[in-house]
């Protein structure tokens, strides 16, 4: 039997989701809210890790592509402390392909594919419990009717109002994001200074990070903790009262380390926001979650991988599923694993964001080693 498969967003856990069902000969309807995929600059770059976001790729049958589009060597990590002295300048081996980097956007192209991804589809609502299935209403006016909707609409899901009342919260921690274009080329200092993976600064209560894209690209953030309306000061259209706002957050740090924002492009602001450790919400017939949509964590590593893997699992157990109560059981079960395995790295995550932005810089430096000797 072929369920109808409605899929809501077109980040990791959903193109998973519809690549895996896809490689299953099983349809999959996936709307996305952007008019396409070029719409929005895609983000920075991930590491997969071997037993995550890499499994994902392999049940979708993609993980030889994406091995010739990574690259290990971006799991390099230098830690420096303000005044610009090293503290630790790890460099994987050569065969050391546990954790490699890819650009967002390599990953969303390798993952469409194939795929018919609808764009400008914007969901508003989903209304579950109809007997026929789950009700899904767009912007344009439009309703359609499917025996599954998956919300992997990511933070401020439309779909999770239809199994939850949660909603996220912020942090603490805003993160304002710059880049650095070419920098080989025209930043050679600060090429050298961030090798081959990423580079990280930390300060009481505040960081710099650097991340190596492909192409010579670089993403830069800014970590701090402020209350959140602080990021509506400055402007943040106004890129040089931001630069110098920031310059002035990070004052007395090593020059070569402020040049990371100094030559910085347009900043983005981006507060951070989690939803609750140990989400989870009674089921609810002909409706689900994954990724951020169910489980929104610190962007420390994992959120990506297990919304990927989330997505690979579930359209296995879709694909095996025969009848529609079948389909019920299979995702009600899904969700209880999904529950188990979120809510442990929801506390690591949590933990990890106290740690590295914390009044006591020594607690950032203790963590990497941790996870180093792991």
């Amino acid at each position: 039997m072929r369920h109808r498969i409605a899929v809501v967003g077109s980040g990791p856990a959903g193109l998973t989701l519809a690549r895996v069902l896809h490689r299953h000969d099983h349809p999959v309807a996936l709307f996305e809210r952007d008019p396409g995929p070029d719409a929005r600059p895609p983000g920075g770059t991930l590491d997969l890790h071997a037993g995550l976001g890499q499994l994902a790729l392999d049940k979708a049958g993609l993980l030889a592509e994406f091995q010739a589009l990574s690259r290990p060597e971006g799991q390099a990590m230098r830690i420096l402390d303000p005044a610009g002295t090293v503290l630790r300048d790890w460099r994987p081996r050569p065969d050391d392909r546990a954790n490699p980097e890819i650009d967002r956007g390599q990953l969303r192209d390798l993952l469409l594919g194939p795929l018919d991804v609808r764009w400008g589809r914007g969901v508003t609502h989903v209304a579950a419990g109809t007997g026929d299935g789950a009700v899904v209403s767009f912007e344009d006016g439009r309703q359609e009717t499917f025996d599954l909707v998956v919300g992997a609409d990511g933070a401020w899901s439309r779909v999770r109002p239809a199994l939850s009342s949660v909603t996220p919260h912020y942090t603490g921690v805003t993160t304002v994001e710059t880049s650095l274009d070419d920098v080989d080329t025209r930043h050679p200092g600060l090429a050298r200074l961030i090798g081959d993976g990423s580079l990280a600064v930390h300060g009481a209560n505040r960081a710099l990070v650097a991340q190596r894209n492909s192409g010579g690209h670089v993403k830069v953030y800014a970590q701090f903790r402020a209350p959140l309306d602080r990021h509506a000061q400055p402007d943040p259209a106004d890129v040089e009262a931001v630069r110098s706002d920031l310059l002035a957050l990070f004052d007395g740090w090593a020059d070569p380390v402020l040049d990371l924002l100094r030559h910085g492009t347009a900043f983005v602001h981006r507060p951070l926001y989690t939803l609750p450790v140990s989400h989870t919400w009674t089921h609810v017939p002909g409706v689900t979650l994954l990724g951020d949509a169910a489980h929104l964590m610190p962007p420390l590593g994992a959120g990506a991988n297990l919304a990927m893997l989330e997505g690979a699992e579930l359209a296995e157990a879709i694909a095996a599923a025969s009848g529609p109560g079948d389909l019920d059981e299979t995702v009600r079960a899904f969700e209880e694993r999904m529950w188990a395995r979120a809510t442990t790295w929801a506390k690591i995550t949590t933990a990890g964001l106290e740690r590295l932005v914390s009044p006591d810089p020594a607690q950032a430096l203790a963590l990497f080693d941790e996870v180093q000797a792991s």
